[in-house]
C-alpha cells in the first residue's frame, strides 16, 4: 500500500479491482443509493465497522480537512489533488459500494479538474486513475470504460514524471495489466505488467511496495528463478526503509507490508531459514 505522504493503498485498489461484469443496476438508481449514504460521508460518522480503526478515522480526517481546502481554494490544483488523494485513501474504508461510489465520484470530479487547471500536473492524472478505479471496484458503472480510462491516465501520469508517488504510475500500470482480463476482453497482459513491474522496482527500489508488488507476481507466474533473486534484497530492504519511512502516516502501510511479507516467506520457505 502506498500513496505520496499517505497511508498509500493504491496497491490494495488497482490488484483488487473489477471480478466481474458491470453491475446492471441503472444510472438512476445510483444516484439515489449515493444521495443517501452521502451523509454517512458528510457526517463523518462512526456507525459503520468500517470506520471503527484509529486508521480509518485518520483517513476521515485527512478527508475532511482536505474536503474544507478544496472548498475554500476551488482554483488551487495542489488542493484539488490532495483532496483527491484524500477522497481515495478514505474511499478504501467504506463499508458499501455506494459510500466508495460517493468518495470516488468526488475524486474523479477534483481531479478532473486539476487536469483541467494543470494538464502538466503528475498528481492530477494519477489521482484521477486511483479514483477511477475506486469507482470501477463498485461495479455499478461502466467497468471496461474506466478502465480505459485508468490506463490513460496512469499513462499521461508516467510521461509527466514517472517518480511520482515512488514510481507510482509504473506501479499502478503494472497491477493494472496484471490483474485485467486479457485481450479481447481487456487490457490485461502478462509482458506489460512485469514490464511496469519492474520498472517501479528500478525507478524506486527502496520502496517497500514496488519489491513486494513484484515478487507476489512472479509467485503467481511461478517464477521461482527470479523470486529467489527478490527475496534476499527485500530481506534487506525492509529493515533500511522501516527508518525512513516513519511516523503515522506509513503505520497502515507497514501493517499492510508486514502481513505481506510474511506471507511470502511461508510461501517461498524463507521463514526461519536463516536468510533474513
Amino acid at each position: 500500500m502506498a500513496t505520496n505522504n499517505s497511508k498509500g493503498q493504491d496497491a490494495v485498489l488497482v490488484s483488487a479491482w473489477i471480478r466481474g461484469l458491470v453491475h446492471p443496476l441503472s444510472a438512476l438508481l445510483v444516484l439515489t443509493l449515493v444521495a443517501t449514504d452521502a451523509a454517512w460521508i458528510s457526517r463523518g460518522e462512526e456507525t459503520t465497522p468500517g470506520l471503527t480503526n484509529a486508521f480509518a478515522l485518520r483517513a476521515r480526517e485527512v478527508y475532511l480537512a482536505g474536503r474544507d481546502q478544496h472548498e475554500r481554494q476551488s482554483t488551487n490544483a495542489a488542493a484539488g489533488w490532495q483532496f483527491g488523494r484524500a477522497c481515495f485513501d478514505w474511499a478504501e474504508f467504506s463499508p458499501t459500494d455506494t459510500q466508495r461510489a460517493v468518495l470516488a465520484m468526488e475524486g474523479v470530479a477534483s481531479c478532473r479538474e486539476v487536469v483541467r487547471l494543470e494538464p502538466s500536473l503528475a498528481a492530477g492524472h494519477y489521482y484521477l486513475g486511483m479514483n477511477l478505479g475506486q469507482l470501477a471496484r463498485t461495479k455499478t458503472f461502466g467497468a471496461l470504460r474506466l478502465v480505459t480510462e485508468m490506463e490513460r491516465a496512469f499513462k499521461t501520469a508516467r510521461e509527466l514524471d514517472a517518480t511520482f508517488d515512488y514510481a507510482g504510475p509504473d506501479r499502478c500500470l503494472g497491477l493494472l495489466y496484471l490483474d485485467a482480463p486479457g485481450w479481447p476482453a481487456s487490457v490485461g497482459s502478462r509482458k506489460k505488467a512485469r514490464e511496469h513491474l519492474q520498472r517501479a522496482a528500478e525507478i524506486s527500489p527502496e520502496f517497500p511496495e514496488n519489491r513486494l508488488n513484484l515478487i507476489e507476481a512472479l509467485l503467481r507466474w511461478g517464477d521461482k528463478k527470479a523470486v529467489r533473486a527478490e527475496l534476499k534484497p527485500v530481506s534487506i530492504l525492509l529493515p533500511k526503509a522501516r527508518t525512513t519511512l516513519t511516523g503515522e502516516v506509513w503505520t497502515a502501510s507497514w501493517a499492510d507490508w508486514e502481513k505481506r511479507w510474511e506471507l511470502i516467506k511461508d510461501k517461498t520457505g524463507l521463514q526461519g531459514s536463516g536468510n533474513e
